[in-house]
């Protein structure tokens, strides 16, 4: 039986156009015409001034937290209920994550366990160089509350808008509101180039540095001179050919994992110890995963012998993601509650969301679901 996937990449049909157009041009070096067209066009999508296009998220977080002058020893809030690369790159620079527990509402960011770490570090003098706010599964966070919290204290705000591309925040997209957003176009996200990422930003000059670092930060005369340490984080402009064509799908790619998580909750609502991820009431939720809480005693099996069962039968799912202070990788890290992210990650799974997902392969994994409830 042909296996469904969690999120595959899905193709529009508009692809070959824009690569061919980029192999017709000559340039399939890195940058060039496409991605030019393509930071802008991104911009102008999320209502953004300045787009820088990269290699990935990551390197786009790693280069915001560069510009807001995190270096050695530099205190960093993160979110804890997120993927690892969130906060490797604080690593990178030698700073200390400090990780931040999830509220009930949007399961993002607790303003208020960060408003009483700031204000406790204020009173000894030494407040963290930057904030890396995620928007998870394409659901923001409580911008606001955070935004006045960093502006109020002088940090910098890196929002990590890597999987909420298309939701909103009080009508605008998430990513635009502190010093800089990031982007990704992995495989798995909702619109892709195969790899890379947008960094975001309404300060030019700061855009405008990333895009030097990351282009091993060459100074502007002819012989090879550096000044900075730089980096290889560059788009190429074949993949910009491919984040352009996917772009101009990204209203129907929202839409249609809107509708697969309307169906979900329309089948599996009513089953005993199911439920799923409310939508904060600030914004719209893209639904770039549909993620399940099961509670175990009441359904009967928990999360994990759910996955097994269903991987049995050719469909992939994942649990939710583990919080970062758990993680062996960041032993010793600081964190501020965590039981929330926890219970989220002790109970959570993560459905078959792609757009690509047919009602049929969708029905087979409703009625696997219901099968395993003995319904």
């Amino acid at each position: 039986m042909k296996p469904i996937y969690l999120s595959p990449p899905h193709l529009s049909g508009l692809e070959a156009q824009f690569l061919q157009e980029a192999l017709e041009s000559g340039w399939i070096a890195p940058l060039g015409p496409q991605v030019e067209a393509f930071e802008r066009e991104f911009a102008e999508a999320v209502g953004a001034k300045h787009a820088l296009a990269l290699s990935s998220g990551t390197a786009a977080i790693h280069l915001a937290l560069i510009l807001a002058g995190v270096g050695p020893g530099d205190e960093v809030v993160v979110s804890t209920l997120t993927f690892a690369a969130s906060a490797f790159p604080v690593l990178y620079l030698g700073a200390k994550p400090v990780f931040v527990d999830s509220e009930r509402v949007s399961w993002n960011m607790d303003p208020a366990l960060l408003a009483d770490f700031l204000e406790r570090r204020a009173k000894k003098g030494k407040l963290p160089k930057a904030v890396v706010l995620v928007h998870l599964y394409g659901q923001s966070a409580d911008i606001d509350p955070i935004r006045n919290l960093c502006q109020e204290y002088g940090v910098a705000l890196i929002e990590d808008a890597a999987e909420a591309l298309g939701s909103t925040y009080k009508g605008k997209s998430p990513g635009v509101f502190g010093l800089a957003g990031i982007f990704s176009f992995n495989g798995n996200k909702i619109i892709t180039t195969s790899g890379g990422g947008m960094l975001v930003s309404e300060d030019g000059g700061l855009i405008a540095h990333a895009r030097k670092l990351a282009t091993q930060a060459r100074e502007p005369v002819p012989w090879y001179e550096h000044r900075e340490v730089g980096y290889n984080y560059r788009m190429s402009n074949l993949l910009a050919a491919l984040g352009r064509a996917q772009l101009r799908t990204l209203e129907d790619r929202v839409q249609a994992r809107r509708a697969i998580f309307q169906r979900y909750v329309e089948a599996l609502a009513h089953v005993p110890g199911l439920s799923f991820q409310p939508e904060a009431p600030w914004g719209r939720h893209t639904r770039w995963l549909t993620v399940m809480l099961v509670d175990e005693a009441a359904f009967g099996l928990g999360p994990e012998e759910i996955r097994r069962a269903l991987e049995e039968r050719g469909i992939e799912t994942r649990p939710v993601w583990k919080p970062l202070h758990l993680q062996p990788v960041f032993r010793g890290a600081e964190t501020l509650g965590g039981e929330v992210a926890e219970e989220f990650f002790r109970t959570g799974l993560c459905l078959p969301s792609g757009s690509s997902l047919t009602r049929e392969e969708q029905e087979r994994v409703i009625e696997a679901i219901l099968r395993l409830a003995g319904l």
